[in-house]
């Protein structure tokens, strides 16, 4: 629930914000989870820690929210 990063991360943004890497632009949740996997593989290639923006937890982004929590749980 980031709504900006600090200076060692990276944003994950969702909506009008300014990030690194923006889920949807417009807030269209399915274009979100088209994104999803592929913008996580980008920030995660920078070898930084991803600071991920408010994603509503309604309808698709439950699964969103759900798909988030589970990749940063510990390994």
């Amino acid at each position: 629930n980031a709504t900006h990063s600090s200076a060692d991360e990276v944003l994950l943004g969702f909506g009008a914000m300014p990030c690194d890497l923006n889920l949807s632009a417009n807030g269209d949740l399915i274009e979100a989870a088209a994104n999803l996997f592929g913008h996580l593989h980008n920030l995660d290639a920078r070898n930084m820690p991803i600071a991920v923006a408010p994603i509503p937890n309604t309808g698709l982004g439950c699964a969103i929210n759900d798909r988030l929590h589970r990749a940063a749980a510990p390994r």
